[in-house]
């Protein structure tokens, strides 16, 4: 009985004890949290352990949390790159923290293809670009975030409209007539088009640009590989984001024109005249199609996790108004993104992004006479005013072209399309260490193109008496992907295999109506026509088919090696020549790991790479091996014509893939604790088996046909160097630097040579021949002017002067390609104030200015730049302009007196930014901040005479580069902008 008693007793006595342990008080505990160097760290996450009560420490690592505690509660500190720490609160107040550097974040997981991995198992050469990057300044395209990231990515905007994309070549151009742009994966789904993809949606980018790394791709991996992760849920508590700003553009240059008096001058001197006393008006083109450009962007987002779950929504919409008059952008983007853990052993998930997308273009890279409204403000004179007495717009005193609002204003034209762009994924962990994944995208689009011009306001637009156009095209695209993954650690053996098959399809639809004949300008669609003048109506498909296979082995941490191996088919290619193989091996030697630098303790990581593999390139037109049927052809039957076909394009069954070896050796290497962080690589990539259209024999009834001839090299080396400067108690300096250098060569063209990118109607300004690079310029030496007849003469073959050289001397007049390009950024942080400077440059590229050709030819009545005033007038005159010469085109051939140092520095973009500390804000409870302000090409350092040297004429070209031809210039941007996170 006495023990029972005791037994009693002893349970109270617990059950007091448990019951004041565990009494709950309300209190606050405060501290610092520092690095190993006595830093503080602001942003840490600081959360009572089991709940969701938690803040973040401000600028100087300092936190309050106030909570209700027990002597058992736990608080954790969490930071990206840091060691997790969790520290018992008993009865403490105070709790100050150290943070160490959390190495296994060498192991930082990268996304590759199909799958991921630890950053220091990489073999191949891959670049990452994370969202540190992206949120330095302001992006609304994605090509804005790659340039400038990495070394080997050269990124060129070639117009500044607001609707115009980017062309991005990894490593050099690789094709000739085939595409060169990197294939661009978005959560799993491949696609070419990233104009309507949010950048604030994208938490990473990782480019894979050699062959080791983008054989898993195959067939669509020979230009490189960009993937594209969005974001995803990584709070406890519910995370609210809104991001908003406005912007301002402007051009950053004008040139100078002839004047009233001077344009008749000129003309008068040309032998042309007329009644100048009704040509009173002094209107600047330049100011009428130029103005300032207004832009805004909002985006919100709702971000969390909790029972397994992760979430992210987000809506944004972005409004631009270029700097030319009537050129506008609209976007408006919905994203989605789930993770559900259903059961320990399976996940599902899905990406969902649908966008409205609309623009409104205008014509550039063209003349006055055709339209082209850079152009048109060059050479439409002064002395016209903008409207006629009856609202027509004016034109040239000698010709029937019009000014350029004409251009800008005679026409309604508006693109408009809807895509929807997404997957659903299902992740199943079985036998421990087999993962399947099954994937199921799709990338569907629909654009609708409407024209109208007006049947009284424009010359052509009377003549045609109104012109209606109505294009509607639909793209529907699905993948389908399963895999199986296994990975196994035994003893210092790491192993990983993936297996799997992707099945991809593509439908195209386009339809086109255009009519003729308004009765007015009320009704601007085709119904309102009364003559249908064309309609047609096409289909096409393609298929691909694929089975992928790759091993990932490490040894001991030190001895690295990746293989894969891709097989695909696919419907573009002849039966004989359907399947394609690439294969790709790569090695890498952890060397900071082996013994005899255990005590080198200035090298933190040291790798050594080197890779070899094959990928192809399918990016051809579709059904290019078949013969096909022209239609349209009429034949006379019975005296009357009757409609027929022919045959279009001849037969080719053994027309294959292009195929691209490369070969890339690099190091990587981190230095005092990570501070200084160095990569190098070296490659060669070959490509053969060029998709061409080739000349014919005549005997075959064809001109020319797609054929695989020919072989491209690409070389080069790229250098990329990240310093952390200074890292005091409130002051940070890093820095970033790389530099690229690439040399591109036609190596086989089985001795053809093609001349292409006619201006002007002074013929082609481009040639293809082997031992030269794609982008060579070609044309006429330019001698000077002879004092005695004003006349330009040139430098023939034989190294004399000449008036009328043949086309056999035209020779190569400049290079397109830099001899490098380089970027260096800087970033500087001081009491929540944020200094990022990026700048960007290229050097030893050629531009030919043919905009010059425009405005320095005096051979048609077009008013022309201020440079002619120096032109030869009388015998003697000692100058190099040549004399006007009406109807004669043989002063302004293409030769080296319109080529220029295309090269420049340009301050691509400038933020300064405020994070206000907790303290300030939290009383309207927000957990931050940030006002900022944004300044993009502020400054150009450049000798190029033109609106910009960053453009080119005709887009992505592959052999057409380095030209300017009335091109819509780079803008500057005055950005003003908050980002606000509840």
């Amino acid at each position: 009985m006495s023990s029972i008693k005791g037994i009693q007793k002893t349970v109270i006595l617990l059950a007091m004890l448990v019951i004041s342990t565990v009494h709950a008080q309300e209190k606050t505990i405060s501290g610092n949290v520092t690095d190993s160097g006595g830093l503080p760290i602001p942003g840490v996450s600081v959360i009572i352990k089991g709940t969701t009560t938690g803040t973040t420490t401000d600028f100087d690592g300092f936190y309050q949390l106030k909570g209700s505690y027990t002597d058992t509660s736990i608080v954790v500190f969490s930071y990206i790159g840091m060691t997790t720490v969790e520290r018992l609160v008993g009865t403490e107040d105070e709790i100050n923290v150290v943070l160490e550097e959390d190495l296994q974040m060498l192991n930082e997981v990268v996304v590759v293809g199909y799958g991921t991995q630890e950053k220091k198992d990489i073999t191949g050469s891959v670049s990452i670009v994370d969202s540190e990057s992206f949120e330095s300044r302001p992006n609304t395209q994605v090509g804005s975030l790659l340039q400038g990231q990495s070394a080997g990515v050269q990124v060129t905007s070639n117009s500044g409209k607001p609707s115009a994309g980017f062309s991005i070549r990894i490593r050099g151009t690789n094709s000739i007539n085939a595409g060169s742009e990197p294939l661009y994966v978005v959560d799993g789904v491949p696609t070419t088009d990233t104009r309507s993809i949010n950048p604030s949606d994208i938490d990473s980018i990782s480019i894979l640009k050699d062959a080791s790394s983008t054989a898993i791709y195959g067939a669509q991996g020979a230009n490189g590989v960009v993937l594209i992760t969005t974001k995803r849920g990584t709070t406890d508590k519910p995370k609210i984001s809104l991001d908003t700003y406005t912007g301002f553009n402007e051009v950053w240059k004008t040139i100078s024109v002839l004047n009233g008096e001077q344009y008749r001058d000129l003309m008068t001197e040309m032998g042309l005249t007329t009644d100048w006393d009704s040509y009173t008006e002094r209107t600047d083109w330049q100011d009428e199609i130029f103005q300032s450009g207004f832009s805004q962007n909002y985006q919100l987002s709702l971000s969390g996790r909790s029972d397994g779950t992760n979430y992210y929504v987000s809506a944004g919409y972005v409004s631009q108004e270029g700097a030319i008059r009537s050129s506008e952008l609209d976007r408006s983007n919905f994203k989605i993104n789930l993770d559900q853990k259903v059961t320990d052993w399976l996940k599902i998930g899905t990406r969902i992004a649908y966008t409205s997308y609309r623009d409104v273009d205008i014509t550039d890279n063209t003349n006055v006479n055709s339209g082209g409204v850079l152009l048109g403000a060059l050479t439409t004179p002064s002395i016209i005013g903008i409207y006629n007495e009856d609202g027509s717009f004016t034109s040239n005193p000698f010709q029937n072209w019009e000014n350029p609002l004409s251009s800008t204003d005679g026409s309604e034209r508006e693109y408009n399309s809807q895509r929807l762009l997404g997957n659903i994924y299902l992740d199943a962990t079985f036998l421990k260490d087999f993962t399947y994944r099954f994937n199921y995208g799709i990338d569907n689009s629909n654009g609708i193109y409407d024209f109208f011009l007006d049947p009284f306001r424009t010359g052509y637009g009377r003549a045609l008496n109104g012109q209606s156009i109505n294009t509607t095209n639909s793209t529907k695209y699905y993948i389908v992907e399963n895999t199986l993954n296994y990975k196994k650690n035994i003893n210092k053996h790491n192993i990983e295999v993936l297996l799997g098959s992707v099945n991809q399809k593509y439908l195209w639809e386009n339809s086109s109506i255009e009519t003729r004949n308004f009765a007015s300008e009320s009704v601007t669609t085709p119904n309102g026509g009364s003559e249908i003048f064309g309609a047609s109506a096409t289909k096409s498909e393609k298929a691909n088919t694929s089975f992928i296979s790759r091993l990932n082995y490490a040894f001991d941490d030190k001895y690295l090696l990746t293989a894969n191996f891709r097989a695909d088919g696919s419907s573009t290619f002849g039966p004989d020549e359907r399947w394609g193989y690439f294969p790709s091996f790569s090695l890498g030697w952890r060397v900071s790991n082996e013994n005899f630098l255990e005590n080198v303790d200035f090298i933190s990581d040291l790798k050594i790479r080197a890779g070899w593999g094959i990928v192809g390139n399918d990016q051809i037109g579709n059904y290019a091996y078949l013969g096909t049927v022209g239609s349209g052809a009429n034949y006379p039957i019975g005296g009357v014509a009757q409609p027929g076909t022919y045959p279009g394009t001849i037969e080719n069954l053994s027309l294959k893939w292009e195929e691209s070896e490369q070969t890339n050796v690099g190091i990587d290497i981190q230095f005092l604790d990570n501070r200084i962080g160095f990569t190098a690589d070296a490659y060669v990539k070959n490509t053969s088996d060029l998709l061409l259209n080739a000349p014919l024999p005549t005997s075959t009834g064809f001109s020319s046909a797609i054929q695989n001839i020919g072989e491209l090299q690409n070389k080069g080396l790229e250098f990329t160097l990240n310093t952390k400067n200074i890292l005091s108690d409130k002051f940070e300096w890093s820095s970033g630097f790389n530099i690229s250098f690439n040399e591109n060569e036609v190596t086989n063209l089985v001795g053809q040579e093609l001349l292409q990118g006619s201006i002007a109607g002074r013929g082609e300004a481009t040639l293809v021949k082997e031992g030269l690079p794609l982008g060579t310029l070609y044309g006429y030496i330019f001698g000077g002017v002879d004092p005695t007849t004003g006349n330009a003469y040139y430098i023939n073959q034989n190294g004399e002067s000449t008036f009328t050289p043949d086309a056999d001397d035209r020779v190569i007049i400049g290079d397109a390609n830099p001899d490098f390009f380089y970027s260096v950024t800087n970033t500087i942080s001081y009491k929540g104030f944020d200094l990022f400077v990026f700048l960007q440059g290229s050097q030893g590229n050629d531009i030919l200015n043919a905009t010059r050709i425009e405005l320095e030819g005096m051979s048609d009545p077009k008013n022309q730049s201020t440079e002619v005033l120096n032109r030869w007038r009388q015998p003697g005159d000692i100058t190099d302009i040549p004399r006007s010469s009406f109807g004669n085109t043989d002063n302004s051939r293409i030769s080296t007196r319109f080529v220029e140092d295309g090269s420049y520095l340009r301050f691509k973009a400038i933020t300064l930014s405020y994070n206000f500390p907790e303290s300030m804000i939290q009383h309207a409870k927000l957990s931050a901040l940030k006002l900022y302000v944004t300044g993009e090409n502020m400054f150009t350092i450049t000798n190029y005479s033109g609106y910009d040297p960053e453009v080119n004429s005709f887009g992505s070209s592959n052999t057409v580069r380095g030209i300017d031809f009335g091109t819509y210039p780079q803008t500057r941007n005055l950005i003003f902008g908050m980002s606000v996170t509840f």
